[in-house]
């Protein structure tokens, strides 16, 4: 099979679930705030929710995109690992009824989660527990469907780890064998403030296609502005896609900046914009199109998703 898009991030199954005060509180933990929780209050966690679970899909930021890259009718095989619990099957599942062709292997640990703790007054508590996923490993690679592939896409969250890391190189090492190319994504401001070095090493050498945030953009590029930190992004022969939340998003090329302005939709829910726009522009740069079209392309997929409840586009 080709696949438009070969991408590499941590699988996280999200999981929304109804709780009360009390849960949170027996939990410790804080309502309305995002907590990185241990294998330990994972375990905990799980055991609690189970009988509370409301609405669960595959996720993680390279997963969603993939997911929207298959909603405009493209192809995408997605890459990460899971655990040998209940969630690694229901993961893959949920992959392929979205569309993806799911390389997820499974290990010992568990099943990354990100779970959504809904309390009576509707306040949302988020825990994400990063699994077995933080585990992937050059040996997990599917080079044959790598090799069948038109991009690579990988997201900066897998720079946390170094199993994660040569895992990347080796798929990076792969592609530029074949004259593919590379499409990076900033992740979060996190992300790029702890691997900045590397970060900017891995544009200069490697990457061809770079997305971001303004945040992201301005610190990974020393720019105060996000049109200058775009124009030094794109240049060096790469692009760059950096969006702007209500205001759109840039494209730039050589040094050559322009505005697609974002679509004039009611604001529900920003969770997953920013893969979204990934999406649409990934499926257009596959697909033959410009870089303003695949601009387009992604504000437009953004615009279906912060329109509705969730990180993934409305089913037509």
């Amino acid at each position: 099979m080709r696949f438009d898009v070969f991408a590499m991030c941590n699988a996280l199954f999200d999981l929304q679930a109804e709780a009360d005060p009390g849960l949170l509180e027996e939990l410790g933990l804080k309502p309305g705030g995002m907590h990185l929780v241990n294998s330990d209050q994972h375990a905990a966690l799980v055991a609690r929710i189970r009988s509370r679970i409301v609405n669960q899909a595959a996720g993680g930021s390279g997963a969603n995109t993939t997911i929207g890259i298959a909603s405009l009718g493209g192809s995408a095989c997605f890459t990460s690992r899971v655990g040998r619990d209940d969630f690694g099957p229901a993961y893959r599942e949920s992959l392929s009824q979205a569309g993806v062709h799911p390389s997820v292997p499974a290990g010992e640990g568990a099943t990354g989660l990100c779970v959504v703790l809904i309390t009576p007054d509707k306040e949302r508590t988020m825990c994400t527990f990063l699994g077995e996923g933080r585990n992937l490993s050059p040996s997990d690679l599917d080079l044959d469907a790598l090799r069948n592939s038109v991009c690579l896409y990988v997201t900066g969250y897998l720079w946390d780890t170094d199993s994660q890391k040569e895992a990347v190189m080796a798929a990076i090492a792969e592609a530029e064998r074949l004259d593919m190319p590379v499409a990076m994504s900033l992740a979060d401001t996190f992300c790029v403030t702890r691997h900045r070095d590397d970060f900017r090493r891995l544009l200069a050498d490697h990457v061809s296609i770079v997305f971001g945030n303004e945040e992201e953009a301005k610190l990974l590029s020393g720019h105060e502005s996000a049109e200058q930190a775009a124009a030094h992004l794109g240049s060096a022969g790469r692009t760059a896609f950096v969006t702007l939340g209500g205001r759109g998003a840039l494209a730039a090329q050589n040094g050559t900046v322009t505005l697609t302005p974002a679509e004039a939709v009611p604001l529900v829910d920003t969770t997953g914009a920013g893969d979204a726009f990934a999406a649409g522009a990934l499926y257009g740069l596959t697909h033959g199109k410009s870089v303003e079209e695949s601009a387009y392309l992604g504000t437009s997929l953004a615009a279906r998703v912060v329109s509705h409840l969730g990180p993934r586009p409305p089913r037509s």
